[in-house]
């Protein structure tokens, strides 16, 4: 208790250089909350984007098909098993075909992805219903990423050329009759979406599918016959790696920030000894330990971290409850990082984080304190009271 007092009484007596200390740390507690809370936030809308938009609650591949190998989609189809016939004419399944493609807007050459799904589907967020023929057509649809990038827009014809499962190429002028918009570039950027039906006549592969999307878990929890089910968290197994190396990456910055901080406490405790030598020395010709001593200056330096909590809470909760209502807003080119990102990111704050933050800062606090305190067990009483400088 009386190291507690006397470390109080020492920290206000510093004034200034105590207020700065403070401070740095206090900016340190933000930081560490927001950017954690950042990635935090993105990776729960990242997961939440792509099982809406691209994963549903699970999915049947093809035995054959790839999706880090383009040239898998040659083979990678077969006959939707028929007991999903049910579910597949209800739209709680989304069969999809996929096959490479070239299309030629404007008089250039593009190559992309192919993907045919039934209108009726609602297992994914995809406006599939949206593609609706107004005549001999075949209606389609893309992202608006699909759309910059061709400077296509609603209504406009554009030429598709493909290859059919007997190697014949052939070519249909498409309409576009929908253009959406979602945070997800894996069913957007470098593909077109045109009804399955349609799909199938074209690649002469009646009934047959590349991949079949689940909108329930309980219809497709198994693997059947030439397919191979993946769990959601299979699926979401790169979304959650990324994350991961975000963080890791982002750490650096307040690892920075918080040595610098630790830095200035450690640089403080140095010099407050130095300069409080004769005091020391006194105290402990009165009786008190060198242990006593040493406590004294570690609780003394770990009551700036104490004390950088209430500081950073007075202005660290209004902007962390502004960030957490308003979000971060990405910038336009985010959309070319290939990578879930929503328009507007907010951070997610749990307990764990800001208790782990306080516990992480304070214990790092504390030792950088002990650190320079151990020199007072080497120092000389008697040459301490006399003002010889150890």
């Amino acid at each position: 208790m009386i190291a507690f007092k006397l470390a109080i009484r020492n920290l206000f007596g510093a004034g200034l250089r105590t207020f700065l200390n403070v401070l740095i740390l206090s900016i340190s507690y933000v930081v560490i909350i927001l950017l954690n809370g950042f990635y935090q936030g993105w990776g729960e809308q990242a997961r939440t984007d792509s099982v809406k938009w691209a994963y549903g609650q699970g999915q049947l591949w093809h035995a054959s098909y790839d999706p880090y190998d383009a040239f898998t989609l040659t083979d990678a189809h077969g006959a939707i098993p028929e007991s999903l016939n049910d579910a597949v004419n209800e739209g709680s399944v989304a069969p999809i075909l996929l096959a490479p493609a070239t299309v030629y807007p404007e008089g250039r050459i593009k190559s992309i992805l192919l993907k045919g799904i039934s209108i009726n589907q609602k297992a994914i967020a995809l406006p599939s219903d949206l593609m609706i023929a107004t005549g001999d057509e075949i209606p389609a649809m893309m992202g608006t990423r699909m759309a910059k990038s061709m400077n296509a827009q609603l209504g406009d014809f554009i030429l598709v050329r493909w290859r059919d499962a007997n190697g014949t190429f052939d070519a249909v002028e498409i309409r576009i009759a929908a253009i959406f918009n979602t945070p997800m570039p894996p069913v957007d950027a470098g593909q077109i979406w045109i009804p399955l039906k349609s799909m199938q006549e074209m690649l002469r592969l009646d009934g047959e599918a590349t991949m079949i999307i689940s909108g329930d878990e309980s219809i497709i929890n198994a693997d059947l016959s030439d397919w191979k089910f993946q769990t959601l968290p299979a699926l979401l197994s790169d979304i959650n790696e990324l994350i991961e190396m975000k963080k890791v990456g982002g750490s650096i910055m307040y690892l920075i920030l918080l040595a610098l901080a630790l830095l200035a406490v450690f640089d403080t405790q140095i010099l407050s000894i130095f300069r409080r030598q004769k005091e020391i020395g006194t105290i402990i010709a009165m009786g008190m330990t060198r242990k006593q001593v040493i406590a004294i200056f570690t609780v003394e330096g770990a009551m700036h971290a104490i004390l950088a909590i209430f500081l950073g809470a007075l202005y660290g909760i209004p902007l962390l409850v502004s960030m957490r209502k308003n979000g971060f807003a990405m910038p336009e080119y985010a959309d070319d990082f290939g990578v879930p990102i929503a328009d507007t990111i907010f951070p997610a704050f749990s307990l764990a984080l800001i208790l782990g933050t306080i516990l992480l800062v304070t214990i790092t606090t504390t030792i950088v304190s002990y650190i320079p305190a151990r020199k007072i067990s080497k120092m000389n009483p008697n040459d301490a009271i006399r003002g010889k400088i150890q």
